[in-house]
């Protein structure tokens, strides 16, 4: 998690807020927009981007005395500016610092750098992972046959790797969805009119200037804000990583579900304990550990979607508590995508179990019986009425062997090339085109 906070944290908000107080500096000063004819030279350009490389433990520390001092955290940074200015004697540029800026300017900006790091370089690549490790399982298992439980019950078999592709599929979707998100950013002062800008230097295009330095920062510039950035796009991320973490969750619960049925059997790790008194025992922590987490980054994540697009009239301060939470709950979705990664990795399938149940299940066959005969019926090579009632009776809730189903099928008044292709019919074999349903359509 070490690397998710270094972008939502405390510390990693206030290295993006010194970022953006920098380049709006710098973007001031080069192009000369308020006509002081006083540049940033290239090398103190970079001694200040430096400031933002080389943020330290030691600058946290400053900011913090000088914020117990100011009460407002965006004053403590527009100071701390102005010092980095004083140390390279330019102090001349101080009041350049922060020029035409409501502490919103900053901090939306700040936000969307850090989360839009946070999703791109620590999120996504853990989920990719997990995605890898899922598909490379699916491949695995793509031609061992398996029992489908439909509520629960036995159904028209279909193969491992076919349901381990559904789910890499609906995961894959989702982080598509993420990938696509806009960061966006407003830069237009203190209810996003650009008032204080054009009574300073009215003969500069505000609007132009405040779109070139969103961009530049790599956001997506919101012309139409109050003071605030509304926050719609922070809503839509949460909510698809929420629905990433609820797919997510489906597959932790089917997969506990398999071990509980002996499908999978997982992996003893060496030196683990499954169960303080019951030593035969290896429990699927990982899959429980991943569900809890996901829930409550959903929780938090849900809470933050909700919220955030709400801020009454012009500007109100909801959203500066709900924002510290953020962090949170990709922190909880980073934990259940670890714990579910590493749990693929522990655990291996039990082809003889998966046999087993099917061979316990001829019963599920009725399903092609049934529509073979009304595919003959339509044909006009049988008389049959009713041919789903006729298996009803043989099937429902009765456990049913091979022999019964052969005797069934040689008395049907169906073609015999239509008799033979069912007595030659088995479960395992009964999978309809799962195989290549997942080899053609999957990753």
């Amino acid at each position: 998690m070490g690397q998710l906070g270094e972008h939502l944290s405390e510390a990693g908000l206030n290295r993006a807020r010194i970022q953006v107080e920098i380049e709006w500096l710098i973007h001031l000063a080069n192009r000369d927009l308020l006509g002081t004819n006083n540049p940033i030279l290239k090398p103190e350009a970079e001694t200040l981007r430096a400031v933002v490389s080389n943020f330290s433990d030691d600058d946290v520390a400053t900011l913090a005395e000088t914020e117990a001092t100011t009460k407002h955290d965006v004053k403590a940074v527009e100071y701390f500016i102005r010092d980095k200015l004083a140390e390279i004697n330019r102090g001349d540029l101080a009041e350049l610092t922060h020029f035409g800026c409501t502490s919103e300017d900053i901090n939306n900006l700040s936000y969307a750098i850090t989360v839009r790091d946070a999703v791109k370089d620590v999120w996504l690549p853990k989920a990719e992972a997990l995605l890898a490790k899922l598909n490379e399982q699916a491949h695995k298992y793509v031609a061992v046959p398996m029992l489908s439980r439909t509520h629960g019950q036995p159904a028209t078999p279909t193969t491992m790797g076919k349901e381990l592709q559904v789910f890499v599929h609906r995961l894959r979707r989702q982080i598509e969805r993420i990938e696509k998100i806009e960061y966006l950013g407003k830069f237009s002062g203190a209810t996003g009119t650009f008032s204080a800008h054009v009574v300073a230097a009215p003969e500069v295009d505000w609007v132009k200037e405040s779109k070139d330095f969103v961009t530049s920062l790599g956001l997506t510039w919101n012309p139409l804000t109050t003071q605030i950035e509304s926050h719609d796009w922070q809503a839509e991320l949460y909510t698809a990583v929420a629905h990433f973490n609820r797919i997510l969750h489906n597959l932790c619960t089917d997969i506990w579900t398999y071990i509980s049925l002996g499908y999978f059997k997982q992996i003893p790790q060496v030196g683990a304990t499954g169960s303080s008194t019951m030593p035969h025992k290896v429990n699927p922590i990982r899959f429980e550990n991943a569900e809890s987490n996901l829930e409550l980054s959903c929780a938090v994540l849900d809470s933050l979607s909700a919220t955030l697009v709400t801020s009454r009239m012009q500007r109100d301060l909801t959203d500066s508590s709900s924002q510290r939470n953020i962090g949170l709950g990709f922190g909880h979705s980073m934990l259940a995508l670890d714990n579910a990664t590493r749990g693929l990795g522990e655990i291996e399938l039990s082809p003889g179990v998966l046999e087993a149940d099917l061979l316990d299940n001829w019963e599920v066959l009725g399903e092609a019986i049934q529509t073979v005969i009304r595919a003959e019926v339509a044909a006009g090579r049988s008389k049959i009425s009713d041919p789903y009632a006729l298996l009803k009776e043989l099937t429902r809730g009765k456990r049913i062997g091979h022999e019964e189903l052969i005797e069934f099928v040689k008395g049907l008044d169906i073609s015999e090339e239509a008799k033979n292709r069912l007595i030659v019919l088995r479960p395992s074999t009964y999978t309809g085109l799962a195989q290549e349903l997942a080899e053609r359509f999957g990753e």
